[in-house]
């Protein structure tokens, strides 16, 4: 039986409307038109333009006198496609790219036939959105898994590297799988300050903090960093953090910070070369006791020979006289400054 008042379900009035207001739809159209970025052009068989709405630039010069911002191929891509619908009554779609001041702008374009109620084709609509954005954002997410692919196989070779060169430097698989163990959490350190800064690299004294701090209750007692603070490149922040680690590790076992209050010293300043942009030189120097090296271990291997090729600069480790210094020179291409 009808009811007088407004039908409810669940206790929320449900408002009916026997009829729509065609100016209101209008108009709600319009404005989902522009919300949506959306644009749309009617025109006849004869390819005059009927309406247009939410043109924007380069299409609204179709509308504006015959300028056109489109190229000529363009232009008779789209003629070519509109003329092959209003024929065959089937729609079409294509993609554009049209350079720009500000760069390429792409839009994607549906052509619509436009059916009387004898099914014959009356016109063609076409709708266009803009995708630029969404066209950008795919090139930079391409972009950036190509340099995780790249980063992914640079550190997959220095993990092999290191496995490598830890094996042939250990006699016992309790102590590879020591060595080896504290190397990949050297390696996963610095790794995370690249990560975190979008693959950007690392600044010098966090990377150098990391590393010492892992083997340091009191890192203000057992480091003192001096000088220039330079922002590494990926590839630099993870050998130069593996540098770090060796030399910490070092000191722990042998060196100053394996007595009480003792520190290390690692300084960096910026030397310039005739020609060229100034070179890094990173020192490391602490008190050690007297006992000399007496066998290569892959520490000085990592230290003289792994981490300086990688940067292609140059090493030294000198150790005497109760003393070691580790100097390590870094081309500029490795860092920059502010």
């Amino acid at each position: 039986m009808p009811s007088d008042g407004p039908e409810k379900d669940n206790g929320e009035v449900i408002a009916i409307h026997t009829a729509e207001n065609g100016m209101q739809v209008g108009r709600a159209l319009l404005h989902a038109l522009h919300n949506a970025g959306i644009s749309v052009l009617y025109q006849d068989r004869q390819m005059e333009t009927v309406w247009a709405r939410n043109m924007p630039a380069p299409w609204v010069s179709e509308m504006a006198d015959g300028k056109d911002l489109l190229s000529p191929a363009q232009a008779e891509r789209i003629r070519v496609a509109k003329l092959n619908v209003i024929e065959s009554g089937n729609a079409d779609q294509l993609e554009l790219s049209i350079p720009g001041n500000q760069g390429v702008r792409w839009f994607h374009i549906w052509i619509d036939a436009d059916h009387d109620d004898a099914s014959e084709v009356f016109g063609v609509v076409t709708t266009m959105v803009e995708t630029t954005e969404q066209k950008r954002r795919e090139q930079a997410l391409r972009t950036l898994l190509r340099e995780v692919s790249h980063r992914s196989k640079n550190l997959i070779a220095i993990i092999q590297s290191i496995a490598t060169q830890t094996g042939r430097y250990t006699e016992t698989l309790g102590e590879f799988l020591a060595r080896f163990r504290g190397r990949l959490q050297s390696l996963a350190s610095s790794q995370d300050l690249v990560t975190s800064s979008n693959w950007r690299g690392a600044a010098l004294q966090e990377l150098v903090s990391g590393q010492v701090g892992r083997y340091s209750s009191d890192l203000g007692q057992s480091l003192r960093f001096a000088g220039e603070n330079p922002y590494l490149s990926p590839n630099a922040a993870l050998h130069i953090g593996l540098a770090m680690h060796e030399l910490a590790v070092n000191s722990v076992s042998y060196g100053a910070l394996s007595r009480p209050n003792g520190h290390v010293e690692v300084s960096a300043r910026l030397e310039p070369e005739a020609g060229t942009s100034p070179n890094l030189l990173l020192i490391w120097t602490e008190a050690v006791g007297d006992a000399q090296r007496n066998e290569k271990r892959f520490g000085s291997v990592a230290l003289e020979r792994v981490v300086p090729m990688s940067l292609n600069g140059s090493a030294t480790l000198d150790i005497g006289k109760g003393r070691m210094e580790y100097r390590l020179k870094v081309p500029h291409g490795n860092f920059e400054t502010d």
